[in-house]
């Protein structure tokens, strides 16, 4: 035999014995996202990183808290290492092990291609800080690219552009989020100003009818396929402004005039997005919107060990939607307040899911449906680390809840539109 050929023979066998050749020589990388995972806000910015480099991610929904597979690549090998994020190298032939469980017959648990990042915006105004609202604090904190867009944006028919929108905690009712104890306060005076400059410059005498032309556009973005996010008050002035859009439901402190006598006779809950038949609360003293909200038992909010929601459990190969907004490292998620602490079931549309709700309490805490082509998720609550956040307190240090299961909540959302397949309606 020629030595040439002799030693190409050879040179295979070795190969083939290292296990360097085949499908089984394939590195992948586990991010398990259970209990020993060292920072899970921080995993979900570098599996975003990864999409946005145009890498595939399978999501493992119910495996050990929903957890990640995709290629071992240099890149995110080392953008996991600089986070501090657990990941574990396994073979081609171990990984195949996991799909191979994870989709058996009877198992509840789905695989979920994730195939492309989707382009996020947040909807605040101008000069609103980030710790003023927990899904920008999340963001920045896994170090996710997200654009700030407002009024202007949206009117323009900018939103065209982003997959995800996220609802800064926005009063578009007009009433400046019912703020009225802060009146004489340099920066709620400022607020209002500057939401009339905008209103007179989009042609609009009041506050209220920019804010209506703004969230009908919304509306539309989400029919057409767009994904929405909303926590607080953003949830459930968006439907109550919906449901006002032919009547007058702001007091005379906001807007100048008195709310129109015959406005609870002229709510149309028809176009709204999550609830149905409540009542907007029209007085001008009190800091509740409606009865959307259904607050909490006094005794819960001066203890708040009292305070906790239940993840409802879904099958993840029949439901896999609602599977991806609860996947997390626990049941049990620690209660927290905000100007809307949790929806009252009692006037949820029936189209709507419910993801969690306390277990002693007729009350819900974070919603999902569907309008048109696209979907929105409501998630009740100011600040998921902070329980009772008040005006002019300081930041949530999110390196402190590396692994915050309230958190995650948040971030599953920002993953959910990167499996879509089908293309947005524009």
């Amino acid at each position: 035999m020629p030595r040439r050929t002799l030693s190409f023979i050879l040179l295979v066998l070795l190969v083939a014995g290292s296990g360097l050749s085949g499908p089984s020589a394939a590195q992948e990388l586990l991010v398990p996202m259970d209990e020993t995972q060292t920072d899970h806000l921080k995993a979900y910015g570098a599996i975003y990183g990864a999409l946005d480099n145009g890498q595939k991610v399978d999501w493992l929904l119910n495996y050990r808290g929903g957890s990640f597979l995709t290629r071992a690549t240099p890149a995110v090998t080392q953008e996991l290492r600089t986070r501090g994020v657990t990941f574990k190298t396994i073979g081609g032939a171990a990984a195949s092990k996991i799909l191979s469980k994870v989709e058996a017959d009877g198992s509840n648990k789905a695989v979920v291609p994730l195939e492309k990042a989707p382009k996020i915006a947040v909807y605040a105004p101008s000069g609103a800080v980030p710790w003023d609202d927990a899904v920008r604090l999340a963001l920045n904190y896994a170090d996710v690219p997200h654009d700030i867009i407002y009024d202007d944006a949206v009117l323009d028919g900018k939103l065209d552009q982003y997959d995800w929108l996220h609802l800064h905690h926005e009063d578009f009712t007009g009433q400046f989020g019912k703020f009225i104890r802060y009146r004489n306060e340099p920066w709620y005076i400022k607020k209002q100003e500057n939401a009339r400059e905008l209103a007179r410059k989009h042609g609009y005498e009041k506050v209220s009818q920019l804010k209506l032309a703004v969230t009908k556009r919304i509306r539309a973005y989400v029919s057409g396929g767009g994904f929405l996010f909303s926590m607080c008050s953003g949830t459930e002035t968006f439907d109550i402004a919906l449901a006002a859009r032919k009547t007058d439901i702001v007091p005379k402190p906001y807007d100048g005039d008195p709310v129109d006598p015959n406005a609870p006779k002229k709510l149309d809950y028809g176009p709204t997005l999550a609830f149905t038949n409540f009542r907007p609360n029209l007085n001008a003293q009190e800091y509740a919107h409606s009865d959307i909200d259904a607050g909490l038992p006094p005794e819960t909010i001066r203890d708040p060990s009292l305070d906790y929601f239940t993840l409802f459990d879904f099958s993840a190969k029949w439901d896999p939607v609602p599977s991806m907004l609860t996947q997390n490292h626990v049941a049990t998620v620690k209660g927290f307040v905000g100007q809307t602490t949790s929806f009252n079931n009692k006037v949820l549309k029936e189209n709507v899911t419910v993801l969690a709700k306390p277990p002693d309490r007729k009350q819900v805490r974070y919603i999902h449906g569907t309008l048109g082509q696209g979907t929105f998720t409501f998630y009740a609550g100011h600040d998921p680390e902070d329980y009772q956040h008040f005006v002019g307190d300081p930041p949530t240090d999110l390196s402190l809840h590396p692994n915050s299961p309230g958190y995650r909540l948040i971030l599953n959302n920002i993953l959910f539109p990167a499996a879509k397949k089908k293309k947005r309606k524009t």
